[in-house]
């Protein structure tokens, strides 16, 4: 498109030029060819320095910005919430015209919605899919389009992701921010077993059991346990799609089934954790005293809990820093940047975030 625009702008000033030296006739025009000849010449020099500027100056508006497009699975989600303001902001300050749009949660929506932007001629894609198993029929949308697009916070297989040269994915290892819970437990005083039988008494409340995040952190906090020599005893695993009032939910049917044998509580995010938290509260027990409680995402509900003492702890789920790293792949792919089979995914780090160090997230 930038070379078009140069092309015509020079073009027009190619014709001004012609249509310059056509002008004149007869004998007044031989008495004044040489004068003409050096005026045409002139103002056809100064229309083609115009339209080099001009075209340049249309080359750096295009590479100063363009139109992107964002999909959110669903904008209710607090983490995401705090993800999309962070992008936002950064597109923004760059330049960029962004358009977010809200799949509520529903994976058609957002299929319309992407093939809906790619019909608008956006120049990227950044999306957060609704369900990881869309994966590949995302992708494939995507590279028949041929517009470069960023993954974000779901992560596709290896395979998936190298069906398409100019696809990245910029995001966290989920197994890092389950292993950090695990940490958490087992920095406490008791370990996490709190009435010293042996073994670590756990209800696991799950985010989205298809969400690679929801696998991983599950697995991987549990697995801590274990690898540290602790005999784990799960008491009951159960869905609550990151969701504050399911998180209360769950809590409180457990609690008031499995009572004092619930030593501690692991939930996949914050939200489910803060909802989790009512319960306990209403339960009449007292986190870090006689029972345990984790998170992910480090959401400013959930460090104000942290520093009151209510929450044992939390893994940051840097969403700053995320978002920035979605903008630098998908400035890098609009600059021309292929990426290899196995090299297509970008991570950030995850911190824990304890009542010592609360603080500093705050």
């Amino acid at each position: 498109m930038r070379l078009t625009r140069k092309v015509m702008a020079l073009a027009m000033a190619s014709t001004m030029a012609v249509s310059l030296t056509a002008c004149g006739g007869g004998k007044a025009a031989e008495t004044t060819a040489a004068p003409a000849a050096a005026e045409t010449t002139a103002a056809a020099t100064e229309a083609a320095k115009e339209a080099e500027t001009t075209a340049a100056a249309a080359e750096e508006s295009v590479a100063a910005g363009g139109n992107i497009g964002v999909c959110i699975y669903k904008f209710d989600d607090a983490f995401m919430t705090t993800y999309r303001n962070a992008l936002q902001e950064i597109l923004e300050g760059k330049g960029y015209t962004v358009t977010f749009m809200d799949g509520k949660n529903d994976q058609a929506e957002q299929n319309n919605q992407i093939n809906n932007f790619i019909a608008q001629g956006v120049d990227a894609l950044i999306i957060n899919p609704v369900m990881t198993s869309a994966a590949d029929q995302i992708i494939a949308t995507v590279k028949d389009a041929d517009i470069p697009t960023v993954l974000i916070n779901r992560e596709p297989t290896a395979e998936q992701m190298s069906a398409y040269e100019k696809l990245v994915y910029v995001g966290c290892d989920a197994r890092q921010s389950g292993t950090m819970q695990g940490e958490l437990i087992l920095e406490t005083e008791t370990k996490g077993d709190i009435n010293g039988d042996g073994k670590i008494s756990y209800i696991m409340i799950q985010g989205d059991p298809e969400n690679v995040d929801a696998q991983y952190r599950t697995e991987f906090s549990v697995k801590a346990l274990t690898d540290a020599g602790m005999e784990v005893e799960q008491l009951d695993l159960q869905r609550g799609d990151w969701d504050r009032n399911k998180g209360q939910e769950i809590a409180q049917n457990d609690l008031a089934k499995f009572g004092d044998e619930i030593e501690v509580v692991f939930c996949n995010n914050d939200d489910m954790a803060i909802g989790a938290l009512q319960a306990i509260q209403a339960a009449g027990r007292t986190v870090n005293k006689d029972i345990y409680l984790v998170g992910v995402d480090a959401l400013d509900a959930a460090l104000n809990e942290v520093a009151a003492g209510n929450m044992t702890g939390t893994v940051l789920n840097d969403a700053n820093g995320q978002a920035e790293g979605a903008v630098e792949a998908m400035e890098a792919l609009l600059g021309g940047k292929t990426y290899a089979s196995g090299e297509q995914s970008i991570y950030v780090d995850y911190v824990k975030v304890t009542p010592e160090n609360v603080a500093d997230f705050q």
